[in-house]
């Protein structure tokens, strides 16, 4: 009777390990998505496992600026939409949506092409072609938190119901 006990209070207490906030939401990350170290600008970090056969990095980062910083929702998905080219070099086509979950206003964004990063001296990496980006605006008490999902396409795609987890997850910390 006690064994069951404590494999409940254990894994419990793993998933609010992975509990996360910023701005007044509360989230939990999937449990096999690895969380990084502090970085600045970022409430988190997490490396995401690979799909078999692709290379490269696939990972969620997980921003906050704090009250009214960071611009607004539809700036930062066409800000995204940039960072994602088609065969023509042109921004890739991306598909857009807006939910509610748990109260939460959330805006969406997934395209696929060549990956270009944030571009710039904070970018540091080089155009990643075969790439997808899922990315979800929560809009908080206390202002926007950006969840930025990308990798090989392959591994996102095997990642995306995870993903859907995390959104699924957010609500007001109380």
């Amino acid at each position: 009777m006690r064994i069951p006990l404590v494999v409940a209070v254990l894994a419990v207490s793993a998933a609010s390990a992975l509990a996360e906030s910023a701005a007044g939401l509360r989230w939990t990350a999937p449990a096999t998505w690895k969380a990084g170290a502090a970085r600045p600008m970022r409430a988190a970090t997490y490396s995401l496992p690979l799909a078999a056969g692709d290379q490269g990095v696939a990972e969620c980062v997980v921003n906050y600026f704090g009250p009214g910083q960071g611009g607004g929702v539809d700036a930062n998905i066409e800000r995204w939409k940039s960072q994602v080219l088609g065969p023509d070099g042109k921004p890739a086509v991306a598909k857009t949506d807006k939910r509610t979950g748990r109260g939460v206003p959330i805006n969406l964004i997934d395209a696929t092409g060549t990956y270009t990063g944030m571009g710039g001296p904070m970018g540091g990496s080089a155009p990643a072609a075969g790439y997808r980006l899922i990315g979800a605006i929560a809009e908080g008490p206390g202002g926007s938190v950006f969840f930025k999902l990308t990798g090989p396409a392959k591994t996102i795609a095997a990642q995306q119901k995870n993903f859907e987890q995390l959104l699924a997850s957010i609500q007001v910390d109380k």
